[in-house]
């Protein structure tokens, strides 16, 4: 199989597009607080002559290139980082403590940034205009609801939306997703258990929150164990569990904090529903108070649109080969891409960077996340064609002879 001219061209700016990610990876920054971020990927469009627009919601920022009259698609990147502390062995780690792009947010940047430079060389024979999204916020934040709320989807009116995520469990020049829910729908929670504090050696004096707290943990359990379809698929995990700074002190107050996943929506509900109520009565029935907040925005499920999907499939088979891309099952980890793909036709596509040879084996939100560099050009090359395509689909007309045919 021939190597296509997009794919060439994206190789051929393979260093560049790592200098950006690298760039990016010393200066992670958490949900909207990305600052340095959003200047840099601001100074790199105007170097590139893309025009934008921003900051939105924050730290956003909407880039468009356009060939004149025709449709609207649109191509997103996440630009956020995690509360980690990096201990990947890289030549180019985390300048900010506690901090760290252990979900790949820089390397979508940067396959978002090589896209805009290359949409940007042949502009003129575009057939419609393709609006490049740097989203704040996906990790919890809801970042794409408020992009959304914002208008970015408007004026002009985009007709449909992809994105890329780099995915350590598949291998680099694969691609992965499926048609219908990919990702599940999420949300957060906070509990409070509240008792009577006391001292450790004496608890029959105080109505001890810490017991009550760990079963509590436990029974909610029970709910995905004992109250949902085993066919189906549901998560509850409470991830801290802060009591007390004392070993000889029963402490007043306990708070819990977690997330829980289904892949619809009424699912979701139903599992905050009955967290609720068995943080009500476990507290009662141990003498204490619990309050429950579910925080933030609920998150839907990911719903890829399935014509968006075969159309994926055939890109990554035209420019990876026959054997590039692998169906997936549904994923219990959320994405708010979700926001996106709930107002108009979206695919969510993960992009394989899974190479024992250059470490790349580690889970993302892991301390050691490493990526396969290779990859990124290939996810740079996936998104224009993204784009290209489907602007072409959208009954958009290649303005002369189409230079990347």
């Amino acid at each position: 199989m021939s190597e296509s001219l997009v794919l060439r061209q994206a190789r051929a700016m393979g260093d560049w597009i790592v200098s950006k990610r690298r760039h990016l990876h010393q200066i992670p920054e958490l949900c909207y607080e990305e600052h340095k971020t959003s200047v840099f990927i601001r100074q790199t469009l105007d170097e590139l002559g893309v025009p934008w627009q921003g900051p939105i919601a924050g730290t956003g920022v909407v880039a468009t290139i356009t060939g004149g009259s025709g449709p609207c698609v649109a191509l997103r990147a996440d630009i956020d980082a995690l509360p980690i502390e990096e201990e990947a062995d890289v030549d180019f780690p985390s300048q900010h403590p506690g901090r760290m792009h252990a979900c790949g947010h820089d390397c979508h940047t940067a396959m978002l940034l090589g896209a805009a430079r290359l949409l940007k060389q042949w502009e003129s024979s575009l057939p419609g205009t393709v609006k490049l999204i740097f989203q704040p916020a996906e990790e919890g934040g809801a970042g794409a609801e408020r992009l959304c709320d914002a208008g970015v989807l408007e004026n002009p009116r985009v007709e449909r939306i992809f994105g890329l995520h780099v995915w350590p469990v598949t291998p680099t020049g694969k691609i992965t997703s499926r048609a219908g829910t990919f990702m599940a729908a999420t949300g957060f929670m906070k509990l409070l258990v509240r008792g009577v504090g006391g001292h450790a050696a004496m608890p029959h004096l105080a109505v001890d929150p810490v017991v009550t707290a760990a079963k509590l943990v436990c029974e909610l359990q029970t709910i995905i164990s004992r109250e949902v379809d085993p066919l189906n698929s549901g998560v509850v995990s409470v991830t801290t569990f802060h009591a007390g700074d004392a070993t000889n002190v029963i402490p007043q107050l306990v708070e819990l904090t977690g997330t829980m996943r289904a892949l619809t929506m009424d699912g979701l509900l139903f599992l905050q529903k009955r967290i609720r109520e068995i943080a009500q009565h476990v507290a009662a029935a141990n003498r204490c108070e619990a309050t429950v907040e579910f925080l933030g925005s609920n998150f839907p499920p990911t719903v890829n649109d399935g014509g968006l999907w075969d159309l994926a499939q055939t890109i990554g088979r035209d420019l990876l080969g026959n054997d590039a891309v692998v169906e997936s099952a549904p994923v219990m980890g959320g994405e708010d891409f979700a926001f996106y793909a709930r107002q108009i036709p979206g695919c969510f596509v993960g992009l394989g960077i899974r190479n024992e040879s250059v470490g790349s084996t580690y889970s993302v939100h892991h301390p050691r996340f490493k990526v396969d560099e290779a990859a990124l050009p290939l996810g740079t090359a996936l998104h224009v064609e993204f784009a290209l395509r489907s602007l072409q689909e959208c009954g958009g007309k290649v303005r002369g002879t189409a230079p990347w045919s």
